[in-house]
């Protein structure tokens, strides 16, 4: 009979394994070598740094986004002798996210592209740990009947959803009758103290310099924005079965508070921890049971004073204007999630490449709200037809914005 210990061990894929997510997936299942085996890896550009990981935890899989890195990964884990089968494309990342022998998928390839990956994940009835938002502000509704008829289970990753799915009943079903509302906190990124007349000449260098978390570019740009609220917004939306009028965001600089929930008899529950993805890596990866993260504690003789602004102030208003597009979007046909989504993907990149300026991302994301008409998507096709119309959209308003 197997030793029931080695029966036990989760196999994990992990989707996007070289960005700032999978790399500390990686180092939380490196502390508990007994309970995970990596089974899958799959990265888009980064190849020496995937090598790097196939070299140390050897997986069945890895594999590339594109073919040309696709078949360098091959020739380089070849010369190696390493036994891990190197695959390339959009179709091969499904499969390592579907795949029989696949345990666990950690969903974290950033932006739209991520969905077909966590789409498949739900239906084949995987534990899917979430950290890829736009997963679920494109796919909406269509996403959550995929979850429900697969019979996944969807753990948030997100540091406030998961602060948020902590501090909710154990019974999904007494969330509509006990919960008052969801309180998002906001770090207010770097530029939370900036006269909003300076943001016009904000450059991607300091927009990527978050003060409390170290992540990629696009998710650092979309904190300075505010953006990653919006869509954080969207996502607690489906995930938690909330209205819309019952999210509210409040800046929390110090970032202990991960989020909140307020009950009916006007009672709040939190979760806090130090600024470090490991915490909410490991809950995933372990739920119903905790482990050890690597994240530190939290030293409450020694913490800095935890202070909390409102997001109605003027200022505030002017500094991030993209927020409250995600109210509008949920109450605006279905689709217009996905509409938003998409613009801001482009928006970010064509700032990111010198584009357009840092303030008109809002500009493309507002303009392309404006121009792109949606019905209610009931396929992957519909969302992704939806997807490629807004991002040709916001082309086109960053064309006339960069020669204007």
């Amino acid at each position: 009979m197997a030793d029931r210990a080695e029966t036990d061990r989760k196999r994990v894929a992990i989707l996007g394994s070289t960005g700032s997510i999978g790399v500390n997936t990686l180092d939380v299942i490196a502390r508990h070598p007994q309970r995970f085996d990596v089974f899958a890896l799959s990265a888009a550009t980064r190849l020496d740094l995937l090598l790097r990981q196939c070299i140390e935890f050897k997986p069945v899989f890895a594999v590339m986004a594109s073919e040309p890195h696709g078949r360098e990964l091959e020739q380089k884990c070849r010369s190696l002798n390493l036994q891990t089968r190197v695959l390339w494309g959009a179709s091969a990342i499904t499969m390592i996210a579907e795949h029989e022998l696949t345990d666990v998928v950690m969903a974290a390839i950033v932006g739209a592209a991520g969905l077909a990956s966590c789409v498949a994940a739900a239906r084949a009835g995987k534990r899917l740990l979430l950290a890829n938002k736009e997963a679920l502000v494109v796919g909406g509704d269509y996403f959550m009947q995929a979850v429900a008829q697969g019979g996944a289970k969807l753990l948030p990753i997100d540091s406030e959803h998961s602060a948020i799915f902590q501090s909710l009943p154990d019974d999904s079903q007494c969330w509509p009758t006990q919960v008052d509302k969801i309180i998002l906190t906001a770090s207010g990124g770097p530029f939370r103290l900036l006269d909003p007349q300076a943001l016009r000449d904000v450059t991607p260098q300091q927009a990527c310099a978050h003060p409390n978390w170290v992540m990629g570019r696009k998710i650092s740009v979309d904190s300075a924005t505010m953006m990653n609220k919006a869509l954080e917004v969207i996502e607690a939306r489906f995930l938690f079965n909330v209205r819309p009028e019952q999210i509210e965001v409040v800046i929390h600089p110090q970032s202990i508070i991960h989020s909140m929930v307020q009950y009916k008899d006007n009672s709040v529950v939190a979760q806090l921890g130090t600024p470090d993805m490991k915490g909410p890596i490991a809950y995933g990866l372990s739920w119903p049971d905790r482990m050890q993260s690597g994240a530190a504690a939290l030293d409450f003789g020694d913490l800095p004073n935890m202070t909390f602004e409102s997001l109605d102030s003027n200022q505030h208003g002017q500094r991030f204007p993209g927020l409250k597009l995600a109210w509008s979007a949920l109450k605006a046909p279905a689709g217009t999630t996905a509409v938003l989504n998409a613009a801001n993907e482009v928006g970010v990149a064509a700032f990111l490449d010198g584009r357009i300026r840092f303030d008109q991302i809002h500009v493309v994301n507002l303009e392309t709200l404006e121009s792109v008409a949606t019905e209610k998507p009931g396929s992957l096709e519909d969302l992704l037809a939806i997807d490629a119309q807004s991002r040709e959209a916001a082309g086109n308003v960053i064309k006339r914005l960069s020669n204007g």
